[in-house]
């Protein structure tokens, strides 16, 4: 890792340094460097609580950051930071994103098209089933599958996703170090070869309780939608899919007998509205992609047509519906619509009910440039 990398590293080790301290930190000094060297004063006038302040200058007195960042690279994990090509795009639009990420494995540009698959971890042979059929025809369509390695409904969903040959991505409670359940160590080594392995948490962090519903907002935040296969009334996969709910991210269910305790939360969540899933069928067409690889290929090639440039400089993360696009960018609306399509399919802009067209994700910086 560089210089700076180490420097995020560091501010990742103390309680209490989130994603609005770590901005307000960046704002102030500049630099992951600065601020971690920053005089105490200067890290009070910041805004940081006594308590967190108090965590960071003990952490910067006792932590050796060269032989920690040494042991991080010859382990083969990588580090990313918000300001790395590679941090998710999808992950980094949403507000909590974690400031850093430790990666065992490889993220590719066929990881755009990621739909989160969690359960509960007393799974039934019903919920196995079904989470076999979905994430094997999701993985035969072109779409990686996202989860969280426990037992149950995720460790099916990430072995389906394996034997179907397709990608998979595990976000951890723990550090990469420290995967749990123990059982699913030979699973975690094939998801890294075959995908990767995700945490915020420093490696030698244990897996603790209190980890796992925070890294839920990962798991939601790598993917265009979660789908909850099963879930008690109090699974931790609601904590998924309520994230995903505030992320803006498409909440769906597989629905199950009124009598089962493992389809309660599931049939409530489509009670209060989520989409429910019959077959893998529901997911590609609810999400548009029936054409991933088209997709896949097509977003090789940068958006060059002077129309399709006219609509990058007007969308933005905010639902814009094709009318106003029309109306901004002085076009007919068949001309708009179909430049839309395009980007679509290159990637660059996700439909999201209505006719309305957000940006799917970061725009290269030639194009950036000139909004």
């Amino acid at each position: 890792m560089n210089a700076e990398q180490r420097y995020w590293v560091a501010l990742n080790m103390p309680a209490g340094i989130g994603p609005v301290r770590m901005r307000r930190l960046l704002e102030r000094f500049g630099s992951a460097q600065q601020a971690w060297q920053a005089p105490s004063g200067a890290l009070a006038a910041c805004g940081l609580e006594q308590r967190t302040l108090n965590e960071l200058l003990a952490q910067r007195e006792a932590l050796d950051l060269e032989a920690t960042c040494a042991a991080i690279d010859r382990s083969g994990v990588q580090v990313l930071t918000w300001n790395d090509e590679k941090y998710p795009a999808h992950l980094k639009a949403v507000d909590d994103s974690p400031p850093l990420l430790y990666l065992r494995g490889e993220l590719k540009p066929a990881d755009h098209w990621a739909v989160a698959v969690v359960g509960t971890r007393k799974a039934t042979s019903y919920g196995r089933e079904v989470t076999r059929e979905l994430c094997d025809a999701l993985v035969r369509a072109g779409v990686t599958i996202v989860s969280g390695l426990a037992r149950g409904i995720d460790e099916v969903a990430h072995s389906t996703a394996l034997a179907a040959g397709g990608r998979t991505l595990a976000v951890l409670g723990s550090g990469l170090d420290k995967v749990y359940p123990l059982e699913n160590r030979l699973l975690a080594q094939r998801i890294a070869a075959q995908g990767a392995l995700i945490s915020d948490y420093p490696p030698g962090t244990a897996p603790d309780a209190r980890n796992f519903p925070p890294r839920n907002r990962i798991i939601s935040g790598l993917a265009l939608a979660v789908i909850v296969v099963e879930a008690g009334e109090r699974s931790g996969a609601l904590i998924t899919a309520q994230f995903a709910a505030d992320q803006g991210r498409e909440v769906m269910a597989v629905p199950g007998s009124i009598l089962s305790h493992s389809s309660r939360g599931t049939n409530r969540l489509i009670r209060d509205g989520a989409r429910p899933v019959l077959s893998a069928e529901d997911v590609l067409e609810e999400l548009s992609l029936r054409q991933v690889t088209e997709k896949q290929s097509a977003q090789l090639e940068l958006p060059v047509d002077g129309v399709e440039l006219t609509m990058l400089t007007h969308l933005s993360r905010e639902p814009l519906h094709v009318d106003e696009l029309s109306l901004l960018a002085t076009l007919p609306i068949a001309q708009v619509t179909s430049a839309l399509a395009m980007l679509e399919l290159k990637g660059y802009v996700r439909q999201v009910g209505g006719m309305q067209f957000v940006l799917a994700r970061e725009l290269p910086a030639l194009y950036e440039a000139g909004r």
